[in-house]
């Protein structure tokens, strides 16, 4: 039987898995269905953010949602021909945000965020990707004082944890961001935010650093992952086989069907994200910006201008509706006078999404040697650090770096 961990799915989680393994001296097996880090991974928005420790499910994500939903172009869109399929899902995202789920969510969220922001910082030293990395910050945006007070409850909540921010107005605001439109009253300003210089980018030299590492990556859709005798047989679509000593289920939104055919069924469900890259230049901008009222940000990357972000339940089969990245980009070009919005490039892309914004992060029901670590949402980069020491705990036996609990894949 092969010594290799096989890895399905070569996104940013898997690829930090793969590291990870290689460090405990594992060989790995990184087997993809398409590019590498081509999908959620190349198109995010590129942050660590470690301080987003709120769920989306969530009291205030409740109040907004009706006013948004009836704004199809708006920061949360539901097909409604989907509805009937993704009613389940919703049933399950309105109990987590019941105060009790909710305040054990944040309080697993802060858990793994604070072990992520660790697991990141060691991560990026031993594969030597510091040059890809900004510590410019984030400021979030508010358009009146009423909507800053409304995000109270969350920064004293970020507050407990220690999270650094400074609440901004004014001349302070301008420092920040030159530029804004005036209808921006005030913004609170997060100095310890980080982001990367292109998110595939770093995902690829990532991949760089495991492949120079002796990984191998095998071209091909996973069909089934099953167990067997003393390890772990994976079957293609194309029908051939391979034995491995254990994998891990890293396939971002394509892993349900996966869990399924192993008896473990995740509600897990599809985001689909937008965003439009414009040019380099196309706007002086100092750091991320947050536009949380709307459901977008602006990223400053090598590659140019990132306007994305907003939130469309609508499963992976359905074409993209790209005027959804032309709603935010007008909003964009309406909140930063002078931006230049012509040669962008649109995107979208498909973030795995959990009712209670927790990934799943344990073992099959149907063997040890058969590990989850998808779900992540919109913190698949934030988080993959820590999601590979955990995977890497599990497989070694040792004790875990934080209770797995609150991710068990059979917690719903």
């Amino acid at each position: 039987m092969s010594e290799e961990i096989a890895i399905v799915g070569a996104g940013i989680v898997g690829l930090a898995v793969a590291f990870r393994l290689q460090r405990d001296g594992r060989r790995v097996a990184l087997v993809e269905r398409g590019g590498v880090a081509e999908a959620a991974s190349f198109g995010n928005a590129g942050a660590f953010a470690f301080s987003d420790v709120l769920p989306l499910a969530s009291p205030g994500m409740l109040r907004k949602a009706p006013k948004w939903l009836l704004d199809p172009l708006g920061p949360l869109s539901i097909p409604p021909a989907y509805l009937p399929r993704i009613a389940p899902w919703l049933v399950r995202f309105w109990r987590a945000s019941l105060p009790d789920r909710y305040r054990a969510s944040v309080a697993a969220q802060c858990e793994l965020m604070r072990l992520s922001a660790r697991g990141m910082d060691a991560m990026v030293a031993a594969a030597g990707l510091a040059g890809h990395v900004r510590s410019d910050g984030n400021l979030q945006l508010y358009e009146s004082e009423a909507e800053l007070a409304a995000s109270q409850p969350g920064w004293e909540a970020r507050a407990r944890e220690g999270i650094a921010f400074e609440h901004v107005r004014g001349a302070r605001l301008a420092e920040l961001q030159p530029g804004l439109s005036p209808r921006f009253v005030a913004g609170s300003f997060t100095p310890h935010w980080q982001t990367v210089d292109d998110p595939y980018r770093f995902a690829m030299a990532l991949f760089d650093r495991v492949m120079g590492q002796g990984a191998r990556l095998v071209r091909g859709d996973v069909a089934e992952v099953l167990p067997a005798e003393a390890g772990v047989l994976l079957r293609l679509a194309d029908g051939t086989t391979s034995l491995a000593a254990a994998a891990v289920i890293a396939a971002g939104a394509w892993s349900r069907p996966l869990a399924a055919r192993l008896g473990d069924r995740v509600p897990l469900e599809t985001e689909r994200g937008y965003n439009t890259t414009l040019p380099p230049g196309a706007f002086d901008l100092r750091r991320q910006l947050t536009f949380g009222g709307h459901g977008f940000v602006v990223t400053p990357l090598a590659t140019g201008v990132r306007v994305g972000g907003a939130v469309e339940l609508g499963g992976l089969k359905r074409p993209p509706n790209f005027a959804r990245s032309a709603a935010m980009l007008k909003k964009a070009a309406a909140f930063l006078p002078g931006l230049r919005t012509e040669g962008g490039r649109q995107w979208m892309g498909f973030r795995p999404s959990l009712p209670d914004t927790l990934p799943v992060i344990g073992r099959s029901s149907a063997s040890a040697r058969i590990l989850y670590a998808f779900g992540h949402g919109h913190s698949g980069l934030t988080q993959c650090a820590a999601t590979a020491q955990l995977v890497a705990d599990l497989l070694d036996g040792r004790p875990p770096a934080l209770s797995l609990d609150p991710f068990r894949p059979d917690r719903f």
